[in-house]
C-alpha cells in the first residue's frame, strides 16, 4: 500500500453543487422519547451545530402516545402528546419528517409486535378505519400548524414494510395502506406531501411505483433506507464480518440503483448507519467519523434527504443502556457527549455550497476541496474497511490558481483527538458517570483548532498533511476578501 499521496486542483476547474442533503433529516429511535428533557437538549445542539431540519422517529401512533386507544369499549383520539412533539419541533426551528406508524391496538387485526415497547405491526383489521385515524390526524395538524406549514412536512407511510418484523401485511397488504392514506391526505389538501415506500434494503421501488402508477396513486417522494452490513455476509455474521465483505462505495452504488429507480421523484434515504448493528463498538471510534463522511459527500448528488440514525443513544428497541459508550446508533452518548463521527457531521457542516474531488487516487485516501465565500476548505479522510489494510499516509495537496491566503487551520478526528471513549476506557469505563467524569470526556470531544503551516508559490498553494489510519482532517483556508467562489 502507498504510503505517499499527492493530490492536485486547480480552483478554477468546474465544481459541483454541494446540497448537504445529509442535514434535511436525522433519525430518532420512538416518539416518546421526544418528550424526554435531555432527548430535547441534545436535539436542539444538533440542530444548531449540525444543520439539522427535520427529525424522523417510530410510532407516532402507538399506543404510548395516546393517539388512538380504546377506554370503556370507547375509541378515543387524543393529538396532545403528538402535539407537544411537534411544538417542541417548531420552537427550535425544525420539522418533523412523519413516519405514520405503528398500529393503534384497537385497529389491528392481530397482536404480533416489535421491540421492547411492543409496537403494533399488523394492518388495520378494516381500513377505512385506519384512514378516518389519518383523517382526524392531519386534518388536526393542518388547523392546529396551518396548512402552508405542513406543506412542508414529509408524511412517510409505514417503516419497512418488506420486513416480516415490521409489517405482517405483505405487498398487497402494504399497497392498500399506501392506498388508503394516500388518498386520505390528498382529499385534504393536494399539496401535501405523502410517500413510501419506507422500505429496509432498497426494496419495492419500482413495483411501488408500478402499483401507484397502475391505480393513479399519489406519490410525492420515494423513501427507503441501506445500511453498509445490508446483505454482506450470513444471517447473523457479525458487524466486522459483513463490513469486510461490503465494498467502500456500497452506498453510492445502492443510491445510484434507488435514484434511478425514482423516476425523478425525490429520493430520501430515512435510515442509515455506517452498520446496523445497535451495539457495534464501531459507532463509538473514528472509523465511524471517516466512513459515515466519505458515504455522506459520495451520495450528496444523488438524494434530496440523507437521514443518519440516529442523532442521540436515547434509544431503546431492545433495552435502555447505562453504559456511556456501548456502540449505540447516536452522533451523541447517553451524557450528550460528542463521539467521533458527531464532530465529522460538524466539520461537513461546515463546508461550503461548491465541491471538488481533486485529482489523483488512493486506496484509502480520499479529498475533496469545498469552496465558499473568501474560505477554502479541503477535507480528507484516510479510512479501510475492518480487516483491510490500511496504515499512515503522507498527503501532498496542490491547490493551482488560488488566491492569496491570510491564514490556514487545521482540525483532526482520530486515534488522538476527538476520541472520549478512550479517555472514557482509560477511566476503567465506569458504567455511572459523575459530573466529573462527564466534564472530563467533554473535554476529550472538543474539536480543536490549530494553525497550519502552507506553503505560497506564485500560482498555487500546497501543504503536506499526515493521516493516520482511520482519521478526518480539514484545512481551512482563509482567502482575502476579494476572493469569491465561482
Amino acid at each position: 500500500m502507498a504510503t505517499e499521496f499527492k493530490s492536485s486542483l486547480s480552483l478554477t476547474a468546474a465544481s459541483i453543487p454541494l446540497r448537504h442533503s445529509w442535514e434535511h433529516t436525522v433519525g430518532s429511535g420512538r416518539a416518546l422519547l421526544a418528550l424526554r428533557a435531555d432527548w430535547r437538549e441534545q436535539l436542539m445542539r444538533a440542530h444548531a451545530e449540525l444543520g439539522f431540519r427535520h427529525v424522523r422517529f417510530h410510532g407516532v401512533l402507538d399506543d404510548e402516545i395516546g393517539t388512538l386507544v380504546r377506554h370503556n369499549e370507547q375509541a378515543l383520539y387524543s393529538f396532545f402528546n403528538a402535539d407537544q412533539i411537534n411544538d417542541y419541533l417548531l420552537s427550535i426551528g425544525m420539522k418533523p419528517f412523519v413516519e405514520l406508524s405503528f398500529m393503534p391496538a384497537i385497529l389491528a387485526s392481530g397482536d404480533a409486535t416489535v421491540f421492547q415497547y411492543r409496537a403494533n405491526i399488523t394492518p388495520p383489521k378494516d381500513y377505512r378505519e385506519w384512514g378516518k385515524l389519518i383523517d382526524r390526524l392531519v386534518r388536526h395538524w393542518g388547523a392546529r400548524y396551518g396548512l402552508d406549514e405542513i406543506r412542508e412536512w414529509c408524511l412517510e407511510v409505514w417503516n419497512e414494510p418488506n420486513l416480516k418484523a415490521f409489517w405482517t401485511g405483505g405487498k398487497k397488504g402494504y399497497y392498500e395502506l399506501y392506498r388508503t392514506t394516500a388518498e386520505t391526505i390528498k382529499n385534504i389538501d393536494s399539496a401535501l406531501k405523502v410517500g413510501g415506500p419506507s422500505s429496509a434494503q432498497n426494496a419495492w421501488i419500482p413495483e411501488f411505483l408500478d402499483y401507484c402508477d397502475k391505480h393513479k396513486l399519489p406519490v410525492d417522494f420515494i423513501s427507503t433506507h441501506y445500511y453498509p452490513t445490508d446483505a454482506f455476509g450470513k444471517i447473523g455474521t457479525d458487524t466486522l464480518t459483513q463490513l469486510e465483505h461490503a465494498p467502500r462505495d456500497v452506498m453510492k452504488k445502492r443510491a445510484k440503483i434507488a435514484n434511478a429507480q425514482a423516476r425523478g421523484l425525490p429520493l430520501y434515504y430515512t435510515e442509515w448507519n455506517v452498520s446496523s448493528n445497535p451495539r457495534d463498538p464501531l459507532h463509538d471510534q473514528s472509523f465511524a467519523a471517516a466512513f459515515a463522511a466519505n458515504i455522506a459527500l459520495s451520495v450528496d448528488a444523488l438524494v434530496a434527504g440523507y437521514s443518519f440514525w440516529t442523532f442521540t443513544d436515547i434509544f431503546e428497541e431492545n433495552y435502555f443502556p447505562s453504559q456511556p459508550f456501548h456502540g449505540g446508533f447516536g452522533l451523541l452518548n447517553l451524557h450528550g457527549i460528542p463521539k467521533p463521527i458527531y464532530r465529522a457531521f460538524q466539520l461537513l457542516h461546515g463546508l461550503g455550497d461548491k465541491l471538488c474531488h481533486v485529482e489523483g487516487s488512493h486506496d484509502t485516501v480520499n479529498v475533496w476541496v469545498s469552496r465558499g465565500a473568501d474560505v477554502i476548505t479541503v477535507f480528507l479522510t484516510n479510512y479501510a474497511m475492518p480487516r483491510h489494510e490500511i496504515c499512515t499516509v503522507a498527503v501532498h495537496v496542490q491547490l493551482t490558481a488560488a488566491p492569496k491566503p491570510l491564514s490556514a487551520h487545521v482540525m483532526r478526528i482520530d486515534e488522538n483527538n476527538v476520541n472520549p471513549e478512550r479517555v472514557w476506557r482509560e477511566m476503567g469505563k465506569p458504567e455511572y458517570l459523575s459530573l466529573h467524569d462527564v466534564e472530563t470526556l467533554q473535554a476529550a470531544s472538543v474539536l480543536n483548532s490549530e494553525p497550519y503551516p502552507l506553503r505560497i508559490l506564485e500560482d498555487h498553494i500546497e501543504f503536506d498533511i499526515s493521516m493516520p489510519p482511520q482519521s478526518v482532517a480539514t484545512v481551512k483556508i482563509e482567502c482575502a476578501p476579494s476572493y469569491a467562489s465561482t
